[in-house]
């Protein structure tokens, strides 16, 4: 989503968020330090997740491109990990600084549910959907499984017997893998979902052949697949994937569903108007800028952007929907 104009940019925030980003923008910045193009000359970035994993490489980005395009004279980056993100959903409530973004995403949306999170994502302020991904299932090169039809007819014969692996219970790759038994007309309890904190892990299960399938984001499994060591059965894009084009999708599978694990970031939910304006702001123009397309290219992210009103909307529907597929595969 590219955006022509400062006030088209704006217009997702609000009217009173329009008139709240042009008084900011007049007076400029009001602290010491480098002056940012945004006014806002430090940001903390809270990434609820240990080093090295998806929103940890999102924030690590954002950092980066953000300082290095000027647009805030300093942003740190502190990880907060555990519990799909709602440990660092927790730490945001208690925030006292109002220049603050947590990283978070479709995971965190079922990690609240199932974790009975006491700090829901309603109370955060949203800002901005960055990226998505879409998730790739594959079985080791050995598998009897050629095909997702195939996959799915042995899980429907032997149940359980059939293990499939992926990250967080409750996140993305839990949820594609009860949506293509519901698609498919399985029983939600014939399913053998082993879950694993990170995607060295499930990878490590599935080269050992402990698992009979995995699903993760295609760029985690996408070297091994291209080294012939897994078999890629399907991708769950509306559109096959960049990193392995050749990758059918669900859909094209004949499994009528199409499921991304979008990023985005939140403030928290103390601030006002402006705040929330200047922020969403501040991120609109990082998206716009040839470093983060850079990131997005070498990242094999796809670009989502989605900001204010908008991305506020979007979470709702996306809550809602996550409630209903967990309950249905047995998880609420």
């Amino acid at each position: 989503m590219k955006h022509e104009s400062t006030m088209k940019r704006l217009s997702a925030v609000g009217a009173i968020g329009v008139a709240s980003v042009l008084a900011l923008s007049a007076c400029g910045s009001t602290s010491g330090g480098t002056e940012a193009e945004s006014g806002i000359d430090r940001l903390n970035i809270i990434v609820p997740a240990d080093p090295g994993g998806g929103w940890d490489q999102t924030g690590r980005a954002m950092q980066k491109d953000l300082q290095d395009n000027d647009l805030v004279g300093n942003a740190s980056v502190v990880n907060v990990g555990g519990a799909g993100g709602t440990n660092g959903l927790a730490q945001l409530a208690t925030e006292q600084d109002p220049n603050t973004l947590m990283v978070m995403g479709y995971v965190m949306v079922g990690a609240v549910e199932t974790n009975a999170a006491q700090t829901r994502i309603e109370d955060t302020t949203p800002i901005a959907r960055l990226t998505e991904e879409p998730l790739i299932v594959v079985v080791p090169a050995d598998s009897p499984f050629q095909s997702i039809d195939d996959l799915l007819s042995a899980v429907e014969k032997d149940g359980q017997g059939v293990s499939i692996t992926g990250g967080s219970a409750g996140g993305a790759d839990h949820i594609l893998a009860g949506q293509m038994l519901k698609e498919a007309g399985i029983a939600p309890d014939s399913l053998n979902y082993i879950p694993y904190s990170g995607g060295g892990e499930s990878l490590a299960a599935l080269l050992g052949n402990k698992v009979s399938a995995g699903i993760s984001g295609v760029g985690e499994y996408a070297e091994q697949v291209k080294a012939g060591k897994l078999r890629a059965l399907a991708v769950s894009g509306a559109e096959p994937a960049a990193l392995l084009p050749d990758v059918p999708t669900l859909t094209d599978e004949g499994v009528d569903l199409v499921l991304t694990n979008w990023r985005g970031v939140v403030a928290p939910g103390t601030i006002d108007e402006a705040k929330a304006a200047e922020l969403t702001e501040l991120v609109t123009e990082m998206s716009e800028t040839e470093a983060w397309q850079t990131t997005l290219e070498t990242n094999a992210w796809d670009d989502a952007f989605l900001a204010g009103e908008e991305f506020d909307a979007f979470l709702t529907e996306d809550i809602a929907a996550v409630k209903t597929t967990l309950t249905e595969i047995g998880l609420l």
